[in-house]
């Protein structure tokens, strides 16, 4: 003991950090935990906090595109991704797993300004597909029509190209990089349209819901939905599982509903495919 308290009074003289073994400094567990752009805009933070404060586990996050999120995932950089996307089958084959917990509505957006309400479905087709360029061509006034689009590698960009253009290309005037980016720029860009989860932007200002087809996209038979899953390596075990449970749990469905959203409620052991 004396020796040690020497070594403490040398390295102090000597001006050298020091770092004591204090009781329960690094037992505070920890979830690293990669997360789609569109679900972190569509939950903020009240998900991570009403779960840290409910178990004091500690959630280390970062936000990035779907596939992002699963590709830190496969290279140790996460315990668990947040996706817009299902898991490729490919991965399953190599152990991943994936839980559906929540759906949302994959909805499109306008500037408030637009006077234009709703688009038959053809119509959205056409814009995006580049055979409708203006606004006046569906009954609007006589403006450029200036599609936004969130980039190729989100959730989002291929979540709308297989639900709403079926696989056709889409041709567009801007490219943002990050999903949750076209929300901003729809605001700032007079006759502008775009894509993005509907509860990323269910409070936002100067924006609002095109109609598809007669349908908002907090109607039930909306056209276009997608689905968040949890993905992990196997079956999620400790802290990695009470995120999850958090999710699914009463609690966690409650904050799910108030966005707007649908849960998908399944438990980690019977929600899983791998």
């Amino acid at each position: 003991m004396k020796r040690f308290i020497t070594l403490i009074f040398q390295l102090v003289f000597l001006g050298l950090p020091i770092f004591l073994p204090f009781p329960g400094a690094y037992a505070q567990e920890t979830v690293r935990y990669s997360c789609s752009a569109q679900i972190f805009e569509a939950f903020g933070m009240e998900r991570i906090t009403e779960f840290t404060k409910d178990t004091g586990i500690k959630v280390d996050l970062y936000i990035s595109s779907s596939s992002a999120a699963v590709y830190r995932l496969m290279n140790d950089f996460s315990d668990i991704a947040g996706a817009a996307e299902p898991l490729h089958f490919r991965y399953r084959e190599f152990g991943y797993s994936e839980t559906p917990f929540c759906r949302d509505s994959l909805a499109v957006i306008i500037s408030a300004r637009c006077p234009v309400e709703s688009l038959a479905i053809e119509q959205l087709r056409d814009i995006f597909g580049g055979s409708i360029t203006n606004w006046k061509e569906v009954g609007g006034p006589d403006e450029p029509i200036i599609v936004i689009v969130p980039g190729e590698d989100t959730a989002a960009y291929k979540n709308f190209r297989s639900i709403a253009m079926e696989g056709r290309e889409i041709i567009h005037s801007l490219m943002s990089a990050r999903s949750t980016m076209v929300i901003n720029a729809v605001k700032n860009i007079p006759w502008s349209i775009s894509f993005i989860a509907h509860a990323a932007v269910k409070d936002q200002e100067n924006l609002k819901f095109m109609k598809i087809g007669g349908l908002l996209p907090t109607d039930k038979d909306y056209h276009y939905f997608q689905t968040f899953y949890y993905v992990t390596k196997g079956s999620p075990t400790g802290p990695t599982k009470k995120f999850i449970d958090f999710t699914i749990s009463e609690k966690g469905q409650a904050i799910i509903r108030a966005k707007g959203m649908i849960p998908v409620i399944n438990r980690p052991e019977e929600g899983i495919r791998n």
